[in-house]
């Protein structure tokens, strides 16, 4: 890593990332445990997995790092936590392609903000990225997209603000590392999810599926996207995770045959296109 760019770790961070998070759609629907049974868990192990690893590489240094982060910490913790839960509440209470259009919009917020508080204004190559997967993510929820709640809606557009905002704070802190401050936030998701948990019970293939989805799909890329902004901009950060809107039906469509639709297909085609031209043009310029 020492000999690449900031371009190029940043780069493949943000894609690292994104693979280990597309099969997390697949292991919610082989899972059988309640919804916030799921959140519960999907902040309790990743906060203990992490929060360990940390104390392990870092010892007693991890409280130092947490609490020297600052405000940008606080904000962090915030948002992090916000998101987490938000995104939960918007698929309950809306449909799931109103929540994926309003998280879609994260590329394009992210923009907004770096350009007002970071001066960091986007290059065109990156608007146009941004406009053109936004529209492959439109075209490909356009026939799902329905008049849902206005509650689940409004969750689902926070939900955009705060991975926008998230991204846009590791940007302004580069020179701190807010692992930490994401690994309370994982905390702070269980503990709200206690207050709405039905069981705690895991059984059969729960026992399996919900630590190994923990890990894999919630731990490893948390730690990643959290590292990542710090050496791209938060756009660039956020456009890459568009990705996990077609490579996660893929999974699905692998292990338990239920086949997507022309239109993801069609979309997804689009948004993998633009996202490799868009890293290709950047990465050679870097």
């Amino acid at each position: 890593m020492t000999n690449l760019t900031d371009q190029q770790k940043g780069s493949l961070l943000a894609f690292v990332a994104v693979m280990f998070i597309t099969p997390d759609s697949l292991f919610i629907r082989l899972s059988n445990i309640d919804t916030w049974g799921l959140v519960f868990y999907r902040g309790l192990i990743p906060f203990l997995t992490v929060f360990f690893g940390m104390l392990f590489i870092y010892k007693l240094n991890f409280f130092k790092i947490l609490f020297t982060s600052g405000y940008h910490g606080i904000i962090y913790v915030a948002t992090f936590s916000i998101t987490n839960i938000t995104f939960v509440v918007s698929i309950q209470n809306t449909n799931v392609a109103n929540t994926l259009i309003m998280i879609a919009t994260a590329p394009m917020l992210s923009a907004i903000l770096g350009t007002i508080f970071l001066k960091e204004t986007p290059d065109r190559k990156t608007w146009i990225s941004i406009i053109v997967t936004f529209v492959a993510i439109f075209y490909i929820f356009f026939d799902s997209l329905k008049f849902g709640n206005f509650y689940g809606d409004i969750l689902g557009f926070i939900t955009a603000i705060g991975l926008a905002v998230g991204a846009i704070t590791i940007r302004s802190a580069k020179s701190k590392n807010l692992v930490p401050a994401a690994v309370v936030g994982k905390l702070f998701v269980a503990t709200f999810a206690l207050f709405f948990i039905e069981s705690f019970t895991l059984i059969e293939k729960d026992l399996i599926i919900v630590p190994l989805m923990c890990i894999l799909c919630v731990a490893i890329p948390f730690v990643l996207v959290t590292i990542a902004p710090r050496f791209i901009p938060a756009a660039e950060v956020n456009l890459f995770f568009l990705l996990e809107t077609i490579i996660g039906p893929v999974w699905v469509w692998l292990i338990i045959k239920e086949q997507p639709s022309i239109e993801t297909l069609q979309g997804g085609a689009v948004i993998l296109v633009t996202i490799a031209i868009h890293s290709f043009l950047k990465l050679r310029k870097s």
